[in-house]
C-alpha cells in the first residue's frame, strides 16, 4: 500500500521517552508536544488483572473477537454491565519492548482524543507485565465483514457515504493536530479498522504513525466495488484493487462495471458515483503530494451524499434517517 511521506513534527510510536524495563501507570508517561494537548472530558479507568479476567469469562474462546499486531482482542462485560473491547497484548520476549512502547503511546494518546467518529478509550490494565487496552464495543463489526457478506445488513449506496463520511471525518480530526498539538498519523487504516456502532457511525479503531489518504482511498474504492482491497483467490491481475481500477475510476462506461452489484440501483445516481470515484482515484495517487488533504475529502463526501440525495428525490427528513 503507498504511503505518503511522514510529516514533520507528528507523534509516532519513535516519539516515546519510556524506561521499558519499568512498569509505571499511564499517569506517569510523558510525551513530548508541541503545544499543551487537550485533556478528554472522562478519565480513563484503570483495571486489576483480575477484573479483565471476570470481564472475558477468562479469556474464553466464545468471546474472541479477532488478532491483529499487538495481539489478541476479546469482548468483555465489565462489573458496571458495560460491554466492551478488550486488546490483550501478547508479544514473544523479543518484542516486550517494543509492544511496552507502543502500549504506553496508545494509552497516553488515547486519554486525550474526544471524537465522536474515534473509538473510546475506557480505561486499561497494566498489572504486572500484564497490559490490556479498552474500549467501547462496536455492535456491528467492521466494515470489511458488510461489505464481504459476513454481516446480514445490506449496506446501499446513501449508508455507504454516511460511512466514508464518519471515517474521513474521524481521520481529519487526528490530522488537525487539535487534539494533542501536533498532527496525529494513522498508519493502519482499512476496512477492518473501520468500526460500526448501532446507528452506522463509523470510527476508526488503531493509532499508529504514517501518512493515510492513500490508504482512505482504498477503503472508498471498496465501498463502491464491494471488493476486498488484496483478494489472493483471484487471478494474478485481479489481486490489488487499486491497480484493478485506478485507469477506469474517470471513465463513466467502464466504471459502470465496477459498482457493487449488491447495491440496489434505485439507491445511486450515476453522478454521484463518478463523484465519488474521482476523489477516490485521487486519493490513491502514485504521487502523495497530488493526493488531496482529507479535509477535502470530508467536503466533497458531504457533496456527493447531497448530490445523490437530491438526484433521487430524497427529503432531507429522510435523508438523516440513514
Amino acid at each position: 500500500m503507498g504511503r505518503s511521506n511522514t510529516i514533520s513534527n507528528t507523534i509516532t510510536l519513535g516519539s516515546a521517552k519510556s524506561d521499558v524495563g519499568i512498569y509505571k501507570p499511564a499517569e506517569s508517561w510523558k510525551l513530548e508536544y508541541k503545544n499543551p494537548p487537550a485533556k478528554r472530558r472522562n478519565a480513563s479507568a484503570v483495571y486489576t488483572l483480575k477484573e479483565m479476567e471476570e470481564a472475558t469469562c477468562s479469556f474464553s474462546d466464545a468471546n474472541f473477537i479477532g488478532k491483529g499486531g499487538f495481539g489478541r482482542v476479546y469482548k468483555g462485560t465489565l462489573r458496571s454491565g458495560e460491554i466492551v473491547a478488550i486488546k490483550k497484548m501478547e508479544l514473544p520476549k523479543f518484542k516486550e519492548a517494543e509492544g511496552e512502547r507502543e502500549f504506553r503511546v496508545e494509552v497516553d494518546i488515547l486519554s486525550r482524543l474526544d471524537h465522536p467518529n474515534l473509538v473510546n478509550l475506557i480505561g486499561y490494565c497494566a498489572d504486572g507485565k500484564q497490559r490490556f487496552i479498552v474500549y467501547e464495543y462496536m455492535h456491528k463489526g467492521n466494515l470489511q465483514d458488510h461489505l464481504n457478506g459476513v454481516e446480514q445488513v445490506k449496506m446501499d449506496w446513501p449508508l455507504r457515504l454516511k460511512v466514508a463520511i464518519g471515517a474521513a471525518r474521524g481521520l481529519a480530526y487526528l490530522h488537525s493536530s487539535t487534539a494533542v498539538g501536533i498532527p496525529i498519523i494513522h498508519r493502519d487504516f482499512k476496512s477492518t479498522n473501520i468500526l460500526l456502532d448501532d446507528n452506522f457511525e463509523a470510527k476508526t479503531g488503531k493509532l499508529t504513525l504514517q501518512s493515510d489518504v492513500y490508504a482512505f482511498g482504498v477503503v472508498l474504492l471498496e465501498l463502491l466495488t464491494g471488493r476486498r482491497a488484496v483478494d489472493l483467490n483471484q487471478g494474478p491481475n485481479d489481486q490489488n484493487l487499486v491497480l484493478q481500477v485506478r485507469h477506469t475510476l474517470n471513465d463513466k462506461k467502464k466504471l459502470k462495471r465496477f459498482i457493487d452489484p449488491e447495491m440496489a440501483r434505485s439507491s445511486y445516481t450515476m453522478e454521484s458515483i463518478s463523484m465519488f470515484a474521482n476523489l477516490a482515484s485521487r486519493c490513491v495517487r502514485a504521487d502523495s503530494r497530488e493526493r488531496p488533504p482529507i479535509i477535502e475529502c470530508v467536503r466533497e463526501l458531504q457533496l456527493i451524499l447531497h448530490t445523490n440525495s437530491k438526484g433521487l428525490g430524497m427529503t432531507m427528513h429522510t435523508l438523516r434517517m440513514i
